[in-house]
């Protein structure tokens, strides 16, 4: 069964705003070509490399309808969505923090929403066993009424709330590997039973103030949000540590029908806006271990939606990596900068204390990596 790769051209046409990395220009900032790093290049160069390498052929390429009004609706309230629309009609503007949008903005952050939809309702009505939705702009720090940090929509919300009233799923687990906390999904489904929220990140990154791992979920949702906050230069190995350790044994005890990953590659060695070390090796090696989850856990349904990564040269060969190890293909495109990551990794001092911390961490989830929330 094909692996279901959704992406539509329209998506990296989404800009807007006068930044300079993520500082507003103005007083000594001056402009930068490309203004903030969510730019399209990162993802139209992975498309270009998956097609270069023939690893597009091993993808079932399609793309997919906007989400509907009452699909947003079901995260977003109807005001910040008839703000958003009035402003995108108006030629474009900034409604949050760190989140400018131009002409169109409205309607292409609905059509990235839209594919994340696409490829979660695939996969749970047996289209593919997994997918890959190549959603711009992303999702994963917008809150219901603030777009927030190169995000308009919350994507993989807006598409496990479609998923959940189609009752094409009761129990969905979303684990986040982007570098930066996915507060947005975190706040939206705080006191949620039904969804388990997984976020590995560089503590103190962005925001700055979310992210604690004493931040369990509320009410009936206590237990069902797990904050991994690691350390800058936390390399290789204590990703997949921290993979093994915590993530693996939450999903064991969570047992969803389907799991959702925020596919961020801002964790590799090659980023601006980032000091984790990462490789495409690693991702490679996560992607192994959550798909293996998922077939142990649930039939194999797995979708994974990008998030960050804002290395133009680098990401697509991390996201190439992904997709290798989603679709379970022979083809590869080779890290340039293999030798480049390995010899940058932390020694066994710093292994030492990232194994440490995952070990407190072990005791204060306690119960969540056995018997779940």
């Amino acid at each position: 069964m094909a692996t279901g790769f959704y992406w539509d051209e329209r998506c990296f046409w989404h800009g807007g705003g006068n930044y300079a990395m993520t500082m507003p220009v103005g007083g000594l900032v001056q402009p930068m070509p490309g203004g903030l790093p969510e730019h399209p290049e990162a993802k139209r160069r992975l498309l270009n490399l998956i097609r270069v390498t023939g690893l597009a052929d091993h993808l079932d390429m399609r793309g997919a309808e906007p989400a509907s009004e009452e699909e947003l609706l079901r995260v977003h309230p109807i005001s910040y969505l008839r703000e958003f629309r009035r402003v995108s009609d108006e030629g474009g503007g900034e409604l949050g923090l760190r989140a400018p949008f131009g002409p169109g903005g409205f309607e292409i952050a609905a059509l990235s929403a839209g594919l994340a939809r696409a490829a979660l309702f695939d996969v749970l009505r047996g289209r593919f066993e997994n997918a890959y939705a190549l959603s711009r702009p992303p999702g994963h720090h917008c809150l219901p009424e603030i777009p927030n940090g190169f995000c308009l929509l919350a994507n993989i919300a807006i598409a496990v709330e479609a998923a959940l009233a189609e009752g094409l799923a009761g129990r969905v687990a979303i684990v986040d590997w982007d570098v930066h906390h996915g507060n947005g999904t975190e706040a939206i489904f705080y006191d949620r039973a039904d969804v388990l929220t997984i976020s590995l990140h560089q503590e103190r990154n962005y925001p700055f103030d979310t992210g604690d791992a004493e931040d369990r979920g509320a009410g009936a949702g206590r237990g069902a949000n797990l904050n991994i906050p690691l350390p800058p230069g936390t390399g290789h190995h204590g990703y997949l540590a921290a993979f093994d350790r915590l993530v693996l044994p939450a999903l064991d005890a969570f047992e969803p029908e389907v799991i959702v990953v925020a596919c961020g590659y801002d964790a590799a060695a090659i980023d601006p806006l980032s000091r984790m070390l990462a490789g495409a090796d690693t991702f490679r090696a996560l992607t192994e271990r959550v798909r293996g989850a998922a077939e142990t856990l649930c039939d194999g349904r797995l979708v994974l939606v990008h998030e960050g990564g804002y290395s133009e040269a680098y990401a697509p060969f991390c996201g190439h990596a992904v997709l290798e190890a989603l679709a379970d293909t022979p083809v590869t495109a080779p890290d340039p900068l293999a030798e480049t990551v390995i010899a940058r990794q932390p020694g066994p001092r710093h292994d030492r204390m990232v194994d440490e911390l995952i070990a407190d961490l072990e005791t204060l989830f306690g119960a969540n990596l056995s018997g779940g929330p």
